[in-house]
């Protein structure tokens, strides 16, 4: 059974991260999507970053109606900032009946070769991406461990997000109406 994990900060997790998730779940070899919340990505400024728990509970809400796509907190636990191999090791030994597969968009393919240990996330998982406007991959087309999929092409960042809800404009159909509820009860991104 493969399992796709699908990392993010999800700040906040957005109607384009669910159709990623949802095209990898139901049209892909993929038995089942995990959107893994990460507290910290080495990667990105710690400080843009709101409460990992506020993050969690909104993709929480973002998906309680789905069967085959689930919310991980795995990484809370886990030394920060999260790299992806350490992640993947820890997840090998508690499901060693799972077969993890790693979903990505063409943008952070690009930039692969920095992540921690990428030699060996290429030799041991397969990669499955979803594509990016603009993202030249085309070093990795033939690379027997990355898949390239059709997945819908949506234009939303959780950037466009913040701004939006900093300058008071309409964000529905953008965000899950839970979503939305959640961040103006507790007057996020203000």
């Amino acid at each position: 059974m493969k399992t796709g994990l699908f990392f993010g900060s999800y700040n906040p997790i957005h109607t384009g991260h669910l159709i990623i998730a949802n095209y990898m779940a139901n049209y892909t070899e993929l038995k089942e999507v995990w959107l893994v919340v990460s507290p910290h990505n080495p990667l990105k400024e710690k400080s843009g970053l709101t409460n990992m728990y506020d993050r969690l509970e909104m993709a929480k809400l973002a998906t309680e109606n789905t069967e085959n796509v689930k919310v991980s907190n795995i990484e809370f636990g886990l030394p920060q900032p999260s790299f992806t191999i350490d992640t993947l090791t820890y997840l090998h030994e508690k499901y060693p009946e799972k077969e993890f597969v790693l979903i990505m968009g063409a943008d952070n393919l690009v930039s692969f070769k920095k992540w921690k240990n990428y030699e060996i996330l290429l030799k041991n998982y397969q990669i499955y991406v979803y594509p990016r406007p603009g993202a030249n991959v085309s070093e990795w087309e033939n690379h027997s461990s990355i898949i390239f999929t059709e997945t819908p092409l949506m234009e939303i960042s959780s950037t466009f997000i913040r701004k939006a809800i900093k300058e008071n404009k309409n964000v529905q159909f953008f965000l899950p109406d839970k979503v939305i509820n959640f961040i103006e009860g507790k007057g996020m991104y203000r």
